[in-house]
């Protein structure tokens, strides 16, 4: 493979909070046919990326786990990052991050040392390191909250994101259900709130059904400022989502909320799927449905 040819394939670096499940989306990757490698040193990726030996040359995807256990990381990757994209390699920055309960139950039932957490709590490594990362974070081409993913989840959604949207396809759309007693989700790009729809929970016969059900379609179809909204909302991203693409966005997450997670938002993310699948790659994920009672 000689530059030009690398400059063409897929370069992912993996980065973002320690804990996030870094090393469970390179191994996703992995099982994808991604060459990986694990804790890079920073001065080592634009040698890395001159190589035509026949061991790299072999791969058109490559992906990279990069973070602060290698001090360098944070002091130049923004330099680095930027004379490769000057130099026409398409880096794509994956952002995995959880929160602070969670990457401390993670912790704890591996009995692990977190790097910053050295003669200190773990709390506050935690959150030394977020807000160390923030600038890198801001400039991810995808952010993954993996708050609620457990490992076989997380591989899943990985192989789903990775294999929407080759190098060159439309940008990857994500339509993701929520419920506000459960947290606004980190990874939204867009958020929208649907909770002034009515609601079925208060329908006897419906209160238990998901959201995904073509009774919980019907009944909400039935009201007249549901089908307002939806056009609305359907011609609101018409006009959005060319322009995000337009301007590079690789990959958009829209969240939809509801109080639960269980029925409104779940219909609504539904029908938005079935509305721009044809145009974008479309990924589907109801967060909270299974945490509704």
């Amino acid at each position: 493979m000689n530059k030009l040819e690398l400059k063409n394939s897929r370069i992912v670096i993996i980065t973002g909070l320690s804990g996030s499940g870094k090393s469970t989306a390179s191994r996703a990757l992995e099982d994808m046919g991604f060459f990986c490698v694990d804790n890079l040193p920073i001065a080592l990726l634009p040698k890395l990326l001159e190589l035509s030996s026949a061991s790299v040359g072999e791969y058109s995807k490559i992906a990279l786990v990069m973070d602060l256990r290698e001090r360098e990381f944070l002091r130049t990757y923004r330099e680095v990052f930027s004379r490769l994209s000057a130099e026409g390699y398409q880096l794509e920055i994956l952002f995995l991050e959880a929160s602070d309960d969670v990457l401390v139950r993670r912790y704890s039932e591996t009995r692990r040392t977190h790097p910053l957490a050295e003669g200190q709590d773990l709390v506050e490594g935690i959150r030394q390191e977020r807000e160390m990362l923030a600038p890198l974070r801001s400039m991810a081409t995808l952010v993954v909250d993996t708050s609620t993913y457990n490992v076989h989840e997380l591989q899943l959604a990985i192989r789903e994101l990775f294999s929407q949207r080759p190098l060159g396809r439309k940008m990857a759309l994500t339509f993701l259900s929520f419920g506000y007693t459960h947290g606004i989700p980190q990874e939204a790009d867009l958020v929208i709130d649907v909770r002034f729809l009515p609601n079925p929970y208060f329908v006897e016969e419906l209160k238990e059904v998901p959201g995904s059900d073509q009774r919980i379609h019907d009944f909400l179809m039935g009201h007249q400022e549901t089908r307002d909204f939806l056009s609305r909302f359907e011609n609101l991203l018409a006009y959005l989502l060319p322009r995000y693409e337009r301007e590079g966005k690789a990959y958009l997450t829209v969240a939809i909320g509801c109080t639960g997670g269980r029925h409104r938002s779940v219909a609504v993310a539904e029908e938005m799927k079935s509305l721009f699948q044809s145009q974008f790659p479309v990924r589907l994920r109801h967060r909270d449905l299974k945490n509704s009672a």
